[in-house]
């Protein structure tokens, strides 16, 4: 009788065989990574101190209750199904994504409303509808955030700029589009409606940035929303999270969750592995971290000398703000509040004034402005039946501050005042049906996810905080080192995060060449 053989073995066999590439970090930069790596034939192994893959987009149950941790919104399902046919799968057979319509709604104190849209018309309308005379502007707005995505997010954000000439090269480009001028600033040039001018250059904020002082590169969000929409994972980001999972061990990769790195190990100029926090030496041919990039250099390599990113040099960086997420439940909640969408942004009194005490002052101010996730109206399962489940998400200043926020102390009664604007603004009689209830400060992010000062987004993405200014994918400090998510180029975000692993791709070498 003939035995027949696995074709799969002799592929298996060769794998076994391969150069070891280990990440540390299973946030959705380092999973982009991953599956990058196994594609081009790498063993790859993926070590993560969480207990479940996504990092920031990982998910906690409470009492029923679905939360989603970090980000909530998928702007441009492109990257993902591109990482995808890379590894040689359908994303649209692992992920359901669903567009959202409208994409979110803005509100103000004086009870006006703006409501994103995919529809052109829609939108032309909106804006017309709050300032007949702003709509020419928008026009042109959206011609110039079409420019800034083609040469911002289609060139630069694709490409490795870690080379000094990469910089020179596009220097009068940056120019000719006023890279140097804000977002806001760009915004309130084709706006004369206040409240349109915060509506197209609040996005910076999703990111990690001052609106105030960040390009106006960024405006290129407008024209990823109005070319590819706003959509939503069923299962939450999370459920993208555990489908690249799955795509790493289907390539024969091993997640090791529950595991610390303690440190990366180096010998002579060269990345060799890492050490972990019950001190075992994992070999490795390359690393990519996909820590943070100020723990990385901070932390991993401390007890290498570093050239570029020192203690001095990271200290005196600037860091995107804080958050403070109120995840919470609620019961018998499924017919009220039909106004109340998937996504809705509520405007404090003061944008500009807010804006500055949570990125230069590092004040924890009286007012507030939220963002709130209601999933719950778009994927049931999220909540027990007839509930909902939300977040209220409300930027506040980062623990590197001359004075930062005790939120041991201030953690509950600023809950509350979160509460009591939901109640006034948007959810009345909110607090009679509340169930679940969880809480995330600046502290849980640096304790959870190692962020320097539990900044939300690693690094601001100030002009001179990005591009080549940003710590590279391919790290100078140590060979055989690379960088992926936030923190690095091209930046935070879902596009930017899985962006940093087809750049990393593209720098690290064949399996072949590797030893």
């Amino acid at each position: 009788m003939m035995t027949r053989v696995d074709p799969s073995l002799p592929a298996l066999a060769r794998r076994a065989t391969a150069p070891h590439a280990i990440v540390i970090g299973a946030g959705l930069g380092g999973l982009a990574a991953a599956m990058r790596l196994g594609a081009k034939g790498y063993r790859v192994t993926v070590i993560d101190r969480l207990d479940v893959p996504g990092g920031r987009g990982s998910a906690l149950w409470r009492d029923g209750h679905r939360f989603d941790l970090g980000p909530t919104i998928v702007t441009v399902p492109q990257v993902f199904r591109e990482l995808w046919r890379a590894c040689g799968r359908d994303f649209d057979a692992d992920v359901d994504l669903r567009p959202m319509e409208p994409f979110y709604e803005i509100r103000w104190p004086d009870g006006s409303r703006f409501a994103a849209s995919g529809d052109p018309e829609k939108m032309r309308a909106e804006v017309a509808r709050l300032s007949p005379g702003d709509v020419a502007g928008y026009e042109r707005f959206l011609k110039d955030s079409l420019e800034r995505y083609e040469f911002g997010f289609e060139d630069l954000g694709r490409r490795s700029m870690h080379r000094f000439t990469d910089l020179l090269k596009v220097l009068p480009r940056f120019a000719m589009l006023r890279a140097d001028r804000s977002v806001h600033a760009h915004a309130a040039r084709r706006f004369r409606d206040p409240r349109l001018q915060m509506a197209f250059s609040f996005h910076p904020l999703f990111i990690g940035g001052d609106p105030f002082r960040v390009t106006s590169m960024y405006i290129l969000v407008s024209h990823l929303e109005a070319a590819f929409g706003v959509h939503y994972a069923m299962g939450g980001v999370a459920a993208i999270a555990e489908a690249m999972a799955r795509v790493v061990e289907g390539q024969g990769g091993l997640m090791r969750m529950e595991t610390d790195v303690d440190e990366i190990t180096v010998e002579k100029g060269r990345c060799t592995g890492v050490r972990l926090g019950s001190g075992a030496h994992v070999i490795a041919d390359l690393v990519v971290s996909n820590a943070d990039a100020g723990h990385s250099y901070d932390r991993l390599l401390r007890n290498h000398r570093r050239r570029r990113w020192t203690p001095k040099r990271l200290k005196r960086s600037r860091w995107s703000m804080g958050l403070f997420v109120w995840y919470f439940g609620t019961k018998d909640t499924r017919g009220m509040w039909p106004e109340v969408g998937h996504h809705t942004i509520l405007n404090g009194p003061r944008y500009g004034g807010l804006i500055d005490d949570i990125f230069l002052k590092g004040k924890l101010s009286e007012d507030m402005s939220l963002y709130v996730h209601r999933p719950s109206v778009t994927d049931p399962g999220v909540a027990p039946e007839g509930g909902d489940t939300f977040y209220a998400l409300s930027p506040v200043p980062h623990l590197g501050g001359d004075d930062p926020v005790d939120w041991q102390a201030q953690a509950e009664p600023y809950r509350q005042r979160v509460q009591a604007v939901l109640e006034r603004e948007l959810l009345p009689g909110l607090g009679a049906q509340l169930t679940a209830s969880e809480v995330f400060t600046p502290e849980t992010f640096r304790d959870r996810y190692l962020s320097p000062h539990g900044a939300g987004f690693s690094l601001e993405p100030r002009i001179l905080q990005s591009a080549w200014f940003r710590p590279h994918n391919v790290s100078e400090e140590v060979d055989g080192l690379f960088l992926v998510g936030a923190g690095t180029h091209p930046g935070a975000g879902l596009p930017g995060v899985i962006s940093s692993a087809e750049v990393l791709a593209q720098l690290v070498p064949d399996p072949q060449e590797a030893r």
